[in-house]
């Protein structure tokens, strides 16, 4: 039997904003941050549903550090700052945390793509050898994680996870199992992503997945388990958690926010981009064997649920063939459906979101459900949040392409 993990702090960098307790009552409320955005030119572009993060690094990190890094990076690094602020463990005005002993367990999914579409743009348009001397660390996945331990002087393990839409979740899994294990008392951990760059956006929308604009407005474009729904909204963010043993808590006197049991991962071998429920399945089920309970007492599952229309069908059938007769009891909802898809930091933000479900009592409603899928006829909170002060344990699913698949499982306290 391994140590108790437990989720100490918070921080965020949204589509909702940054304060996570009022990021999640605009989640709860139903409040879309989607909103039109024009990608690329006038003359060469796309005006798209999107979810931006209202976000400048202003003075929040010396100019001499942003010359070199991304804004995934840079996101990264103030959410850190918030975490860590929290827990409790990093004050206003301290350079870092007085132990320094801490990893850093951090997923992204691509890196610095402005800056990789700046140094294309520079050498095929330009026609010039001359980029950028730091384009090379600046487009590297592992920045985030990178900048993140630098910042703040923290000397344990720095990991980066790249597993497209999995990678904050497998990042959250792995740090949980080396705090667990005896490895680290402490880890900082999470994802950034920051693709809204007009060449990442063009090559989305060549693959066939993004929303369009709905008929209500953009707002309602993102539409899981809808049958009116066309694809997921791509958004950006960075969020970050602290996960501390019992014993490292128990020495501070830290309110937790919520406990993390359990985490299982998949991989489907089926297909570069279509899901399989088979996979998925394996993920869950290796979670909650994890976890050492039945899966009886899961009562909610913010859902890996898109908005596409062969995803959000898959998962329901998972969930289906895992809870068997309890999946009818379960809320499975899908918070992307106002904060959209962040890809290598969605399954952080989704974490975070279901910690504070547990702390508060409250689910979230999956938005925009206002023609339910007949393939999709479990019980997705359509439209409002919904009060559960009897909310003990949730799970949190991410599934990737390429096929890989995580599942974590957190518990009230």
């Amino acid at each position: 039997m391994g140590r108790r993990v437990f989720i100490t702090g918070l921080g965020l960098i949204a589509p909702h904003g940054e304060d996570p307790e009022s990021v999640f009552d605009r989640i709860y409320q139903g409040d879309s941050a989607v909103r039109m955005v024009r990608s690329g030119t006038v003359d060469f572009g796309s005006d798209l549903p999107l979810a931006t993060a209202d976000f400048t690094p202003k003075d929040r990190i010396p100019k001499t550090q942003q010359l070199f890094m991304a804004r995934a990076s840079q996101m990264a690094v103030v959410a850190a700052e918030g975490a860590l602020q929290s827990s409790g463990l990093f004050g206003v005005g301290q350079e870092g945390p007085e132990d320094g002993e801490i990893g850093v367990y951090m997923g992204c999914g691509l890196g610095g793509a402005e800056i990789l579409q700046e140094g294309y743009r520079t050498y095929f348009v330009r026609q010039s050898r001359r980029g950028r001397p730091s384009t090379v660390p600046m487009i590297m996945a592992s920045g985030p994680a990178s900048h993140i331990s630098m910042r703040f002087g923290l000397h344990g393990p720095t990991h980066t996870y790249s597993i497209a839409c999995a990678s904050s979740t497998v990042a959250i899994g792995e740090a949980f199992r080396a705090i667990r294990d005896g490895y680290l008392d402490t880890a900082l951990s999470g994802g950034a992503e920051a693709m809204l760059n007009d060449g990442s956006i063009a090559a989305w929308e060549r693959l066939g997945v993004l929303a369009s604009s709905h008929t209500d407005g953009p707002e309602a474009s993102s539409r899981p388990f809808d049958l009116e729904r066309t694809g997921f909204v791509l958004g950006e963010g960075a969020a970050l958690l602290v996960l501390e043993a019992e014993s490292a808590l128990q020495e501070r006197a830290v309110d937790p926010i919520a406990e993390i049991i359990g985490y299982g991962v998949s991989s489907d071998a089926f297909s570069l981009t279509e899901p399989h429920a088979a996979g998925q399945e394996a993920a869950m089920r290796s979670a909650i064997t994890d976890a050492d309970i039945e899966r009886e007492e899961v009562q909610y599952v913010n859902a890996h649920a898109t908005g596409t229309p062969s995803g959000d069908p898959i998962e329901i059938e998972a969930i289906k063939s895992i809870f068997e007769d309890h999946a009818s009891n379960l809320a499975v909802s899908s918070t992307k459906s106002v904060h959209g898809h962040l890809v290598g930091a969605s399954g952080a933000l989704e974490t975070a979101i279901s910690a504070i479900a547990l702390q508060k009592g409250r689910i979230p409603p999956t938005a925009n459900l206002t023609d339910p899928d007949p393939s999709c006829d479990l019980d997705c909170v359509p439209e409002y949040g919904r009060e559960a002060p009897e909310l003990t344990v949730a799970i949190s699913n991410s599934f990737a392409f390429g096929g890989s698949n995580a599942t974590l499982v957190l518990r009230k306290v």
